[in-house]
């Protein structure tokens, strides 16, 4: 299955392009540049994980991508505290963000039960 066709895929990458529109104008190169990274990495990271041949590597992809997530929350409340991200936009975010990391946690479930080693 190619990561296309996976709704953690979508909504990640959906996400994403969010973030990078909101921030198209933000001019604090630093933060922009962190943020747009974290929101990049975890739609990358579940197809990256999908190409791989073994489980176990899948997982792993998966488990790295949890763990953008978890970055991006944080600087998405940081972002809301200096005033960079606006509050309700913010809190969005942050909930989509809980929906993708448990469907990731339900995918790699699934592979954990596959019976076969390879894809």
């Amino acid at each position: 299955m190619r990561c296309e066709n996976l709704d953690v895929w979508k909504k990640a990458s959906r996400l994403c392009v969010d973030i990078y529109k909101y921030f198209k104008e933000c001019k604090d190169y630093g933060f922009k540049d962190q943020i747009t990274r974290s929101s990049l990495s975890i739609p990358s990271n579940i197809a990256e994980g999908m190409e791989k041949n073994y489980k176990r590597e899948k997982i792993r992809f998966f488990e790295i991508s949890k763990g953008s997530i978890a970055e991006l929350i944080t600087q998405i409340y940081i972002g809301i505290e200096i005033e960079y991200i606006d509050k309700q936009i913010g809190l969005r975010w942050i909930n989509e963000l809980d929906e993708i990391s448990k469907m990731l946690t339900g995918l790699s479930k699934y592979h954990k039960k596959e019976k076969y080693e390879k894809k």
